[in-house]
């Protein structure tokens, strides 16, 4: 498949999106966002891919939306251009596989929202991340009000939004918003044996795992999520794959 604003692989049950427009350090405009769900779909609709790596070419993962197109916009099309970065948001959180955000440099409001509806965030040490949409008279998108809450406490939160302050990766790893900083030239080997050690399991089981966990993030009651956990132990036990992963570790034990 070939695209304009992404660089699209898929390799041992892992599929890689490149942001690919490193001339404006991946700033994003319609035609990103639209290459983005094509690949996403054909992700999701590959059954030999597991799980998803989503990172950045050049110096940063992306600075969010391209300002140069937004002066130009009227109303009406920033609104469709805004729909198309929450439909694509809304993919990425509600996607049946695994996500990983490689974030290899600046991650800046909207670029640093697609971040946080990945499943999992590797950050180098060096990156810089925040929003800045306080300075630029914007306000957040993709969820993000709810999604960094969710992961620094409301206080936290708060004080980014506010201070529109960036902060590198370590910082990022430190209060939780990252599950983990590495070298630069380390971050996507590191993605890639996260990626793998997913891989390794069974595809089934990690959508229905994913698919409780969205549920658990407040949708549904815990009763009715405790229901839902029953149905999907026994869809998972009654597949051939589980007989086959049993006998598999029964042969790894002899």
């Amino acid at each position: 498949m070939d695209f304009e604003c992404i660089i699209y692989e898929k390799e041992a049950g892992v599929a890689v999106i490149k942001l690919n427009r490193p001339k404006v350090l991946n700033a994003m405009n319609k035609q990103l966002w639209l290459d983005f769900q094509a690949a996403l779909e054909d992700s999701r609709n590959d059954p030999d891919i597991k799980t998803l790596i989503i990172t950045g070419e050049g110096r940063a993962f992306s600075t969010g939306a391209d300002l140069k197109e937004s002066k130009t916009r009227s109303a009406e099309d920033y609104r469709d251009y805004l729909t198309e970065l929450q439909e694509a948001t809304r993919k990425i959180i509600r996607f049946e596989k695994p996500t990983i955000a490689a974030i290899n440099g600046y991650a800046l409001g909207s670029g640093y929202e697609l971040a946080l509806a990945c499943d999992i965030r590797l950050a180098a040490e060096e990156a810089k991340i925040g929003s800045p949409e306080a300075k630029v008279t914007s306000s957040v998108t993709g969820g993000a009000m709810r999604l960094i809450q969710e992961l620094v406490g409301p206080g936290k939160a708060r004080e980014l939004l506010f201070t529109a302050e960036y902060i590198d990766g370590r910082e990022a790893e430190r209060i939780g918003l990252v599950n983990k900083a590495v070298p630069q030239d380390q971050l996507m080997d590191k993605a890639r044996e996260m990626a793998g050690k997913i891989a390794e399991n069974s595809g089934f089981s990690l959508q229905i795992i994913k698919k409780g966990l969205n549920m658990a993030r407040g949708e549904i009651s815990l009763e009715a999520l405790m229901d839902f956990e029953i149905e999907a132990c026994l869809a998972c036990v009654s597949t051939k794959e589980r007989q086959e992963s049993l006998q598999d570790f029964e042969d790894r034990k002899r």
